[in-house]
């Protein structure tokens, strides 16, 4: 291990979070990593990062960390394996693929990735080999997909007001998300806007988090009901005189529709739906409606709901009809996806494409690998998966049929991990993959305005065989040369390049810099002007206008598959925002909603190795409100089994009060074997796509519950 030149040095955190922190890598004395510490001089990450990455050292030094490629020697997912060496390993990849591809066709080979890190060369340069070979295409409808789509539905551009103007507001509103758990920096300046101006900070969930004892009102709904709570604050608003008549006839598209279309939508209609009583609806859109400085901060909570899309366009509406958009430190924001402009042309060569290759859905991969025609868009069965940045073992829906397909034989699997994941155990060879202080990659942030660096600035460690990780850009160039995937410049760039040449192309005429240049600087702030933040010049539709009324179906979407074919029962979705019923409504045979939250000491399946967030979260358990716990003889501490038609699951009860009843809330993500019986959470999600651009709705669970 090289020594670093200086105590500390700058860095971006790599990881799944509208944070993307910057960061300060501080060393002992012996050149080993001691701490991360937020970047006080970063005006988004102001200094702060979440305990989890703060120490990180449990992770970059972890005992379990995988050292060497290994080949599967016993049955899968027996975890029996033997060393082989790296020249070894990709040639046995390229031998594989090439048998597949010449026997069942390149469609028949899947490259499969996500956000295991958001660096944009370590993890996107996967496709660049998938265009070169005309292997399967990839949709990625974890996560976003929701929300990103109810969003742009209204504005027309994922952009919105500056992040850190909430630390100007007079009142923000954090609605579907958890920032004191999965996003800090959110929190950061809400607590400035309340010290320094006496802010109120309102939050919406399902549950009472970390981030609702912090508020100053909080409205714990049904899940799935944030439309019906949205259309009644919009109510109120035109009912009491509050919402901005001028701003609506200047920046809207129906104002006079939506309004007659809301005359229904009563505080009391929204309270039988959502649970809420009339006094909290009505207190809040009172508070709404009487600030006009207020931020709203929307979340990816409406992503994990089958009417997300809908709940997120309404949510939005509101501060159309208020009109704060057109104030500082006021306005709705979600995420600033559409700022950067970045050129990935080099890192996925977009232009080597080939026409009719199909896209095979990530949430789909447990019917994709056991063979679903539908889910295979007709096409051949896939015989060969190689897997970066993500762990479908635990975190895709259906988990059952994941299981089943990762278990066939003739399923040539390839893992490119930092662990040995549940993923990593159903390989057939397993390759060692470096943590991101060991290499080179650029970050942009979705929660905020930042394009970060982050440098290598610890080499790899070395086993005694001397051959330890590689970065993922390695493996994807020594993998094109061996299949012969062509000449294309990306395939002989390093990382640093790769940004170098990123910056020059990016961002227009004379683009956004060199490398060097960011080196210096350490990011790139590329907000908007107040007036672009704020739309004050229109809307991202062509109207120029915000869309109460969206086109679904045909409206525009970040994340739209490319061949136009839309996903679920778009055709059915509400033409005004409104309550939607196409949620997985409880029965009497599965009587209760499963929301499947993420745990503040986790990040999906990332972190769950460290010693210190297992003690911090214990063990998976589910909350149930006491009222529904008493008739089914169901105490804290007890053992208990909660299924549905997709299978069935083991952890332990805790009977919690701060939520509604017929709500369970199950923290995580645990891996399976920390459940009794070794079935984990997503056994009972479902993976069918939601309207109307696919996705899984993760939080979207109807189940039965009974003591085990």
């Amino acid at each position: 291990m090289n020594k670093p030149a200086q105590p500390s040095v700058f860095s971006a955190c790599p990881h799944d979070c509208p944070s993307t922190c910057a960061v300060e890598v501080q060393f002992d004395d012996e050149g080993r990593l001691k701490r991360l510490h937020g970047a006080k001089d970063n005006s988004y990450t102001a200094g702060v990062i979440c305990a989890k990455v703060a120490r990180y050292a449990d992770r970059l030094y972890h005992r379990d960390r995988l050292m060497q490629p290994m080949r599967r020697t016993g049955p899968k997912g027996s975890g029996q394996f033997e060393p082989i060496g790296w020249e070894d390993a990709l040639d046995l990849i390229a031998e594989k693929f090439n048998a597949v591809e010449a026997e069942h066709g390149a469609q028949s080979v899947w490259l499969n990735y996500y956000a295991g890190t958001m660096g944009l060369v370590q993890r996107d340069s996967i496709n660049r080999l998938r265009h070169a070979k005309g292997y399967s295409n990839f949709f990625s409808s974890f996560c976003t997909n929701m929300a990103w789509t109810g969003y742009v539905a209204g504005t027309g551009k994922l952009a919105g007001p500056d992040p850190r103007e909430m630390g100007v507001s007079d009142q923000i509103v954090i609605w579907g998300t958890n920032p004191v758990a999965t996003q800090v920096n959110v929190m950061t300046h809400a607590i400035k806007a309340r010290k320094t101006r006496g802010a109120k900070i309102i939050v919406v969930d399902v549950y009472e988090t970390e981030t609702m004892r912090q508020a100053d009102v909080g409205l714990i709904l049904k899940p799935g009901t944030d439309a019906a709570l949205a259309c009644a604050i919009m109510h109120v608003l035109f009912r009491d005189g509050l919402a901005d008549r001028a701003y609506l006839a200047a920046y809207t598209d129906c104002p006079e529709e939506l309004e007659a279309h809301l005359e229904t939508r009563t505080p009391r209609w929204a309270a039988e739906i959502t649970g809420l009583s009339v006094d909290q609806i009505e207190t809040v859109a009172r508070m709404i409606g009487e600030t006009q400085k207020t931020y709203f901060r929307l979340g990816y909570g409406f992503t994990r709901s089958r009417n997300g899309v809908v709940g997120m366009h309404a949510a939005a509406s509101i501060g159309a009809v208020t009109g704060c958009w057109q104030y500082e430190g006021g306005g709705v924001f979600h995420n600033n996806g559409a700022i950067y402009n970045l050129n990935m042309a080099m890192i996925e060569a977009p232009e080597l494409k080939q026409p009719g290759v199909r896209t095979l859905d990530q949430s789909l991969i447990g019917r994709i690998l056991t063979g679903d025609a539908r889910a295979l868009c007709g096409g051949p069965q896939v015989n060969a998966i190689f897997i970066q940045n993500t762990n479908p073992m635990s975190v895709a829906p259906e988990q059952e049929l994941v299981r089943k397909g990762f278990s066939r034989e003739d399923l040539f699997t390839v893992v490119h991990e930092q662990f040995m994941t549940e993923t990593a155990q159903m390989a057939d060879l397993v390759l060692p993959a470096t943590q991101f202080l060991e290499h080179d990659d650029i970050y942009k942030g979705g929660g905020h305005q930042h394009i970060l660096l982050g440098p290598k600035v610890l080499d790899p460690p070395v086993p005694e065989n001397g051959e330890g990780p590689r970065e993922n850009i390695f493996v994807i160039n020594a993998l094109a040369k061996r299949l012969n995937a062509g000449a294309h410049p990306g395939f002989h760039m390093s990382a640093r390049e790769h940004i170098d040449w990123m910056l020059r192309n990016s961002g227009g005429e004379g683009g956004l810099g060199t490398l060097q240049e960011l080196e210096e600087k350490r990011w790139l702030d590329r907000q908007p002007d107040f007036r672009a933040s704020h739309f004050l010049d229109g809307f991202g539709h062509a109207d120029g206008k915000f869309h109460f009324k969206p086109d679904w179906g045909r409206s525009a979407s970040p994340n739209k598959p490319a061949d136009g074919e839309t996903f679920g029962p778009w055709s059915t979705m509400p033409q005004l925002p409104d309550q939607w019923d196409s949620i997985e409504r409880a029965t009497p045979d599965h009587p209760f909603r499963l929301v499947t939250a993420p745990a503040r000491s986790f990040l999906n399946s990332t972190f769950n190795e460290t010693q210190a967030g297992r003690k911090k979260e214990n063990r998976p358990e589910v909350r149930m409100h006491p009222s529904d716990a008493e008739p089914l003889g169901l105490e804290s501490g007890d053992l208990v089994e909660m299924g549905n038609h997709r299978g069935s699951v083991h952890l332990h009860l805790r009977c919690y009060e701060s939520l509604t009843p017929g709500t369970l809330i199950s923290e995580g993500l645990w891996p399976n074997d920390s459940f009794v019986g070794g079935k984990g959470i997503n056994t009972l999600t479902g993976a069918d796509p939601v309207a109307p651009y696919g996705g899984a709705a993760f939080h979207d669970t109807a189940v039965w519950v009974k003591k085990a």
